[in-house]
């Protein structure tokens, strides 16, 4: 079946195109990082060892997380390009093809959450209280997984298509799920029946709304998104399709994973200090993505907009996307960085803070909101690289931005200062990896945009000398 017009992101207006597809992903991604607040809220009325285990599970979520969106990456980056290219057919393998590695990824780490998470712990905290609570809680979300890998799957086709709209139904739903479940499973209802389950409600809740997310997401697609069939009659695994998918897709992991590296290498390194320590970075990081995902969730938008116009060989629209995003970020994080330095304290106090998260987390808060302006222009940048197919640019930044030098700067930090000074090892590194994407993007800009603005002239004075 052949398409008969041109997809909106070949055509529509730039700044109503980014508005249109990102939008929708943006609100979807607010509500997740909500319901992500609501669990630690909701789990810090427990107990501040209860908090701190959550925030510890934080790394394996997230490395959860970079597999399957890694992988949405690769599949829509491919997926994107094809359908630019007028081969909906090719499209539709694609898709099928990053399904099957998406029940993989789900196999993988239903070992890991069967074998590995009492070492995982075990190498974070001295407290044998909080790993409790850390295995009791993160065992059920890596066995429940299936949701939310086949969630992820479910809005990155949508994505796929520009259909921006339906897949923030199914993230929309599955976390006003996991609010609305949350305090039922974790403090019971007596009137019901329902006991009150602690850390293993607030992991059932997750678990439950992701599930449900997933098979919505499933059913969106099914019906609404005609533009993109998944292929499955007489259908073989090709290895050239899979090894392009994670061309794309692995520099993304990598990238993604990244998080999981530097938070867990940040709360071995923590561990030498006062336990508030880790449970302020832990509360940090759940608040920042109230900042963060307003700009991860306008690159969902960015991303299928420059490959589909890099298939189609519309630099201009290109260019233009990528300006509009830098300064769409730059203002969501500016923003960001006048709520950390106002009201910090007032942000610490919906986690039921002891008297020490109060005194480490006003200045932590502070301190990290700096790198805010740096991080969200590197993070539009990169966005870019991988649409364009220079995903290897990309993870550079990321490196300097979250590993070299964060975490040997984390701990010489701590060496000179302690523990307050530790906290800028994060604004530091976002500097440095700021001033490599400008630098890469420039050199992308020569060697791949430039030459496709000079293409489309010399086809233009073809067509004028015809």
């Amino acid at each position: 079946m052949e398409q008969t017009k041109e997809n909106k992101m070949g055509v529509m207006p730039v700044n109503k195109l980014l508005v249109t597809m990102s939008l929708p992903i943006v609100i979807s991604m607010l509500i997740q990082a909500m319901y992500n607040l609501v669990d630690s809220v909701f789990v810090a009325q427990i107990n501040p060892d209860a908090l701190t285990a959550v925030g510890m599970a934080f790394p394996m979520q997230s490395l959860m997380i970079a597999f399957q969106t890694g992988l949405g990456v690769g599949m829509n980056a491919l997926v994107s390009r094809y359908l630019g290219q007028k081969k909906p057919y090719e499209a539709g393998l694609a898709a099928t093809h990053a399904l099957i590695l998406t029940a993989l990824n789900y196999v993988i780490f239903l070992i890991v959450g069967l074998t590995a998470i009492p070492a995982f712990f075990s190498i974070q905290t001295h407290s044998e209280i909080i790993a409790g609570y850390g295995v009791e809680y993160l065992s059920i979300v890596c066995c429940g997984s299936l949701g939310l890998f086949f969630q992820i799957y479910g809005e990155r086709i949508l994505q796929a298509t520009g259909k921006t709209l339906l897949s923030m139904v199914s993230q929309i739903l599955g976390a006003v799920i996991n609010i609305v479940l949350d305090p039922v499973f974790i403090f019971g209802v007596d009137f019901l029946g329902i006991p009150a389950m602690g850390v293993t409600g607030a992991a059932i809740a997750t678990v439950t709304g992701q599930i449900i997310a997933a098979a919505v997401g499933f059913l969106l697609h099914h019906f609404h998104n005609k533009e993109l069939r998944l292929v499955f009659r007489k259908f073989r695994l090709n290895l050239g399709t899979i090894k392009t998918i994670y061309a794309v897709g692995i520099p993304s992991i990598i990238m993604s994973a990244l998080v999981s590296v530097l938070t867990f290498g940040m709360n071995i390194i923590l561990k030498a200090y006062e336990p508030a320590a880790a449970t302020v970075f832990g509360v940090y990081f759940k608040l920042q993505s109230f900042v963060y995902m307003p700009v991860f969730g306008m690159n969902n938008g960015i991303v299928p907009i420059i490959a589909y116009n890099y298939g189609a060989g519309k630099p201009k629209r290109i260019t233009d996307t990528l300006k509009l995003g830098v300064i769409c970020s730059v203002a969501i994080m500016i923003v960001g960085l006048l709520l950390f330095q106002l009201i910090p304290v007032q942000l610490l106090g919906m986690f039921a803070p002891t008297d020490d998260m109060i005194r480490l987390g006003e200045t932590a808060l502070r301190i990290f909101s700096v790198s805010f302006v740096f991080a969200g222009v590197s993070i539009v940048l990169s966005s870019g690289f991988q649409a364009l197919g220079n995903d290897f640019y990309s993870m550079i930044v990321f490196i300097v931005r979250l590993i070299v030098p964060t975490l040997p700067f984390a701990w010489l930090f701590g060496i000179i200062g302690g523990v307050d000074c530790i906290w800028w090892s994060l604004p530091v590194s976002d500097l440095l990896g700021l001033i490599v994407a400008i630098l890469l993007m420039r050199r992308i800009y020569k060697n791949v945009i430039s030459k496709m603005y000079d293409k489309q002239d010399k086809s233009s004075a073809q067509v004028q000398q015809a």
